[in-house]
């Protein structure tokens, strides 16, 4: 396998440092969006604030490709050298990272290949495919894993990892470096988590320009590989991923981002799917937004386990994707329309949780 060539070198240092991101944030001017902040105030956040705080939402689903993954993507191929770039690139994701890739690929001149579990998104492959890509669909996201490492090897491609090691993590340092300057003297930034890719990078900028701001990494009770890691100390592997949260089912964490978290993350709590396409239904009503599963987890636990720590704070939550087909988003809606209906009394239901792991 055929690793990324550094950019500048961040071997030195276990974590992006301040001047690497603003470094990275130059770079990748003019190739990625600024995305906006909006301030939410009105629906269910006021009976949530009541006057005591405030929330804003960091809008990463306007990114292009949809996600914040075009920002680690475009690091990671800046990194190839002209030999790199000739012999191509190959991911495997459940599909944001893979459709970041395949337009990252297009933009850079080179071949892409993407592995993805076959119960990935159509429309997500559909984009892969339509970008150029050639997609291989595994039977799930270990195997899907395994075939990427396969190609690598095999055909000289350079892994483009969808949330492990300095240049991903570097990439999506950029989005919290914005969302600082952006939203001054926050108290408390609330981040999905898959692999952690994501989280490490934001924590990382967030932590070095207000130490005093708190940071949450958020994961679906089936899919909680972090969450368990910081429990255990060690990398964890779920046997299994269940979550409607697609994008957000890595099968293990890896030891860089795991580190990184671990460094600069205060807490990771854990929702379930049912708070979770609640919480959809909330930003669809509320804020006008078409926010794919993973995007919900922010405020799924803003109004879950975080509610009493920060309903008095400044927060920013992460809304980190829309790439979701019409029909599937509005089933999962339905379902949040379901879990709200059935709930009593004014603001976010208390919903039962799995049991402890």
């Amino acid at each position: 396998m055929h690793t990324q060539s550094p950019v500048s070198d961040l071997s030195s240092q276990p974590y992006p440092t301040l001047p690497q991101i603003r470094a990275c944030a130059d770079r990748l001017g003019g190739r990625i969006l600024h995305t906006p902040v909006w301030r939410w105030q009105t629906g269910v956040i006021d009976d949530y604030v009541a006057g005591q705080g405030e929330v804003w939402l960091k809008l990463e689903l306007f990114q292009k490709t949809g996600t914040f993954k075009l920002r680690g993507a475009l690091n990671c191929i800046d990194a190839l050298d002209e030999a790199g770039r000739a012999r191509g690139v190959v991911a495997v994701s459940a599909g944001n990272h893979a459709v970041a890739v395949a337009y990252t690929a297009r933009l850079a001149g080179c071949s892409a290949t993407v592995v993805m579990p076959r119960h990935a998104s159509g429309a997500r492959i559909a984009a892969c495919r339509d970008l150029g890509a050639e997609v291989i669909l595994m039977p799930d996201v270990h195997q899907a894993f395994e075939r990427g490492s396969d190609i690598a090897r095999e055909e000289g491609r350079s892994m483009l990892h969808p949330y492990e090691g300095p240049l991903t993590a570097l990439g999506t340092a950029t989005v919290g470096l914005e969302l600082m300057a952006q939203v001054p003297d926050l108290d408390a930034v609330v981040v999905p988590i898959g692999g952690g890719g994501l989280c490490a990078g934001i924590a990382a900028a967030v932590k070095q320009v207000n130490p005093g701001c708190a940071v949450y990494g958020v994961e679906p009770y089936g899919a909680d590989a972090m969450f368990r890691s910081f429990r255990s100390g060690r990398t964890e592997c779920l046997e299994r991923v269940d979550t409607v949260a697609d994008s957000l089912g890595a099968p293990r964490t890896l030891p860089y981002s795991m580190a990184v978290c671990q460094r600069f993350v205060d807490e990771v709590v854990r929702v379930t799917d049912d708070e979770i396409c609640r919480a959809m239904l909330d930003l669809f009503r509320d804020a006008k937004l078409v926010a794919e599963p993973a995007a919900a987890v922010a405020t799924a636990a803003l109004f879950g386990p975080l509610r009493a720590r920060l309903a008095d704070k400044k927060v920013a939550l992460v809304v980190c994707g829309s790439n979701i087909d019409a029909a599937g988003f509005a089933g999962l809606l339905a379902r949040g329309a379901h879990v709200r209906d059935s709930a009593s009394g004014p603001g976010f239901p208390t919903l039962p949780v799995p049991a402890a792991q």
